[in-house]
């Protein structure tokens, strides 16, 4: 997506101490949104003038200084043909990562899947939770706000901050795994395993956090390539390692055991791709009101779809030949990161492969898990700041910093338990956002579709009626926003199912136990059942007009 150049921009001209009370954003002066009267008291606070200054010296360095604020239709660059191929791009460079590699090699070394069972398990996870993420990213473009701000626009102002603190977990949670991943490739790698994993972590982390912390702009360009070296990698990867997979072997347990850990693994796989949506309209609230909905759906669901896919049967080959191929199995037991390492570099037919490219194109694949953890970065200042006006005093790059401390302190202490935190944490987590798009759809398309407003609600024009019946103005206002009680009820009782439905090492639920010989995570078809009618037609959908 191009981005206007701040140097040939007038207003950076500016003295920027005549302007206390705006905002500088990618080079344009920027209106700060009212804070219901809020603006006084913060401009007489020492804090504020601090806070300002500090924002002054980000924009001094062509950094983003915008947070949480609502991007306005003229604030929007230009729709290009470059803008319709990002999501794309973005997509593909999230996405082709290790993580999801390693995320793969479950379901054969824990679920016992055959490459077939686990592959089209992967697939068909990865197709559910695209598509919800897609249905995210359209309300970035009609509405300008960030992910969790269109939650008000369902849950209302205090029961919607429960749904930023998960989203919190999850996205720090998620950026612990990529330090882990990439600290146990880049220990691999070196010689004798001479570079700890500490070492990787923290090195990735510094990484990541420079490209958030330079904003939108510096972000969007990085995810435009940063995709290549990873597809051409990972090409290498499978060229030179899928003559070890084992295509023949077949899922282990009986017919009803089987069955239950196919359901495991695809509800495993669903979570990983669909906790994405969480985010998903962060990065797309540049793009103009009149970017078609069909085309941004379309060009995300194809991309997630097709990366998720392809790292998942990786992973899912590499893990499948551990039993038959002995340096696989010693390199499994070691970490997954170093099961990619052998991927690269041990062979048992010939092949006239340079191991040390090998662990080049290794190094590669790490330094790429750069691109999936930038993005749950970002996301997570925005998200700290959408917890209420005192955090939005804080600016976005403090908070990303906090984030970054945050998770990589624990990458550090959970560094040597990579397998346990997916299989628990991830199809834990992943599930509160499964909850909250049903109630979206339901409330979007079955309720707001019915409510009269008046005519000229809301400031952003949107194609064939896509986000309308929305007041995207009153984003900051808890007094026009609805209270939510409806879908924090629906979204308990979504919960409660996921208790009895849900099969963890620690604890499986009474509904899950009735599957196989170890249970199954049966939450999915749990949440297709009591969607069908579970929310109540209550004020949670009528929000008053501007006044």
């Amino acid at each position: 997506m191009s981005t206007p150049s701040p140097s040939s921009n007038d207003v950076e001209k500016e003295s920027r101490d005549a302007v206390p009370d705006c905002l500088l954003v990618e080079g344009t002066k920027v209106s700060r949104p009212d804070t219901s009267g809020s603006n006084q008291d913060l401009s007489s606070s020492k804090f504020a003038a601090y806070s300002r200054e500090f924002e002054r010296t980000l924009i001094k360095y062509n950094l983003e200084a915008r947070g949480v604020q609502r991007v306005l239709p003229h604030e929007c660059h230009p729709l290009t043909w470059r803008s319709y191929l990002q999501p794309f791009f973005l997509w593909s460079s999230i996405n082709l990562a290790a993580q999801n590699v390693t995320l793969g090699m479950l379901g054969p070394a824990v679920y016992a899947l055959s490459f077939r069972d686990a592959s089209l398990c992967a697939f068909f996870g990865s197709l559910i939770g695209a598509a919800g993420v897609s249905y995210v990213a359209t309300f970035g473009p009609i509405s300008g706000n960030r992910t969790l701000i269109f939650a008000r626009y369902t849950f209302g102002w205090y029961p919607s901050k429960l749904l930023v603190i998960l989203d919190l977990i999850v996205l720090l949670g998620y950026s612990m795994i990529d330090l882990v991943i990439a600290g146990q490739i880049l220990s691999a790698v070196s010689a004798h395993g001479s570079m700890s994993v500490v070492v990787g972590i923290i090195v990735v982390a510094i990484i990541g956090w420079l490209i958030s912390t330079f904003g939108i702009s510096v972000f969007h360009t990085y995810q435009r390539y940063a995709f290549i070296p990873q597809l051409i990698a990972y090409s290498i990867l499978y060229g030179v390692s899928s003559h070890n997979y084992d295509l023949t072997t077949p899922s282990q347990g009986d017919t009803r055991t089987v069955i239950g850990n196919r359901i495991s693994f695809l509800s495993l796989t669903l979570a990983a791709a669909i906790t994405y949506g969480g985010a998903a309209g962060d990065y797309f609230v540049y793009y103009p009101p009149s970017t078609p909905p069909l085309a941004l759906f379309s060009m995300s669901l194809v991309s997630l779809l097709c990366s998720f896919t392809f790292t998942y049967c990786i992973g899912i080959g590499l893990a499948s030949a551990n039993i038959i191929i002995p340096e696989y199995n010693t390199a499994y037991e070691k970490s997954q990161g170093a099961l990619i390492v052998a991927g690269f570099t041990e062979h048992t037919s010939p092949r006239n492969f340079n191991t040390g490219f090998g662990k080049f194109l290794a190094v590669v694949v790490a330094l790429g898990l750069v691109a999936n953890l930038a993005p749950p970065t970002y996301s997570s200042g925005i998200d700290f700041q959408v917890l209420g006006r005192n955090f939005q005093r804080i600016p976005r790059v403090i908070w990303n910093s906090v984030g970054v401390v945050i998770y990589t302190v624990c990458a550090l202490a959970g560094r040597d338990h990579l397998a346990e935190i997916f299989t628990n944490f991830l199809a834990l987590m992943g599930y509160w956002v499964i909850i909250w798009m049903s109630i979206t759809v339901e409330e979007q398309l079955l309720f707001r579709s019915r409510v009269g407003f008046r005519k000229g609600i809301g400031d952003r024009s949107s194609r064939n009626g896509w986000g309308q019946n929305y007041d995207w103005a009153v984003w900051n206002e808890p007094e026009k926003l609805p209270h939510g009680i409806a879908a924090l009820v629906a979204f308990l009782v979504g919960w409660a199912g996921a208790i009895l439905c849900m099969a963890q090492v620690w604890y499986t639920g009474p509904i899950a136990k009735l599957v196989g010989d170890y249970g199954a995570d049966v939450r999915l078809c749990h949440y297709v059942h009591m969607r069908c009618g579970s929310a109540p037609k209550d004020a949670n959908v009528i929000i008053p007009g501007p006044s």
